[in-house]
């Protein structure tokens, strides 16, 4: 008897090592441009539509800024004095280290560029203020 040697199909593979090669390079790609994606300021947003503060909260601090670029800050008393940003920085720290749970609020007016209100609100930020929100006047419906 005579034995036929049958020869087999190759099997179709795909090589992966080029495709894992590439993931790789793209993993470090991503790796390194995602902190230069992710700047600014920290803010929290709310999730719903804003509505005014309760008359059960505490008075909020109120860090403002003029048309002129003068910063003033409002702690409950009428302080309508122009202050130093490190000025208002101090007070703002030192006023959420006896009170951590007081709110603080940017106002600005509406005329003045945008990178001074971020500018505050990094000011802010850099004194303590966990979260920073936003004064507006309100709409017209």
């Amino acid at each position: 008897m005579q034995y036929i040697k049958r020869r087999r199909k190759p099997v179709a593979e795909i090589n992966v090592v080029p495709y894992i090669d590439v993931m790789l390079v793209l993993l470090i790609i991503f790796m390194v441009t995602a902190p230069l994606v992710t700047q600014g300021v920290k803010v929290d947003l709310p999730k719903a539509s804003a509505e005014p503060l309760d008359d059960e909260t505490k008075p909020p601090m109120v860090a403002s800024i003029n048309e002129n670029g003068e910063y003033f800050l409002s702690t409950g008393d009428n302080n309508q004095e122009p202050m130093t940003p490190q000025d208002l920085a101090v007070i703002v720290a030192a006023q959420l280290q006896v009170d951590p749970d007081v709110p603080v609020i940017v106002k600005a007016d509406k005329t003045i560029q945008y990178n001074y209100v971020v500018e505050l609100m990094v000011l802010l930020q850099r004194a303590g203020a966990p979260s920073v929100g936003l004064m507006t006047e309100p709409g017209e419906e």
